[in-house]
């Protein structure tokens, strides 16, 4: 049997917008984790497809966080970061993403 060859739609690159590398996603990536920075209105099974047909790994599950804005001040005036969606990527074993180099 063939293997499903990934077709890579112009969405895809929508979905995933970055990386997100911080302390917590290192510690994750040694249990075969990737976090991404998606789209608001990316689902489940978008990001899965999209890891997928991006960069040709087999995806086991898919978790997502809504982070709310920050309320900052910045020369007394406050303001509001964005609200941001991460994507904790579960990949097979034996698969990897190296997040340090593009696409």
């Amino acid at each position: 049997m063939a293997k499903k060859q990934n077709v890579v739609d112009n969405r895809h690159y929508d979905v995933i917008v970055a990386p997100h590398i911080t302390e917590k996603s290192t510690l994750v990536s040694e249990h075969n984790a990737v976090v991404f920075k998606v789209a608001g209105d990316a689902t489940k099974p978008e990001i899965k497809a999209a890891v997928e047909a991006l960069f040709n790994v087999k995806v086991t599950g898919v978790n997502t966080i809504v982070q709310k804005g920050k309320t900052k001040k910045w020369k007394g005036a406050p303001y509001k970061r964005s609200d941001m969606k991460k994507a904790i990527v579960t990949l097979a074993d034996g698969d990897q993403i190296d997040v340090t180099t593009g696409i």
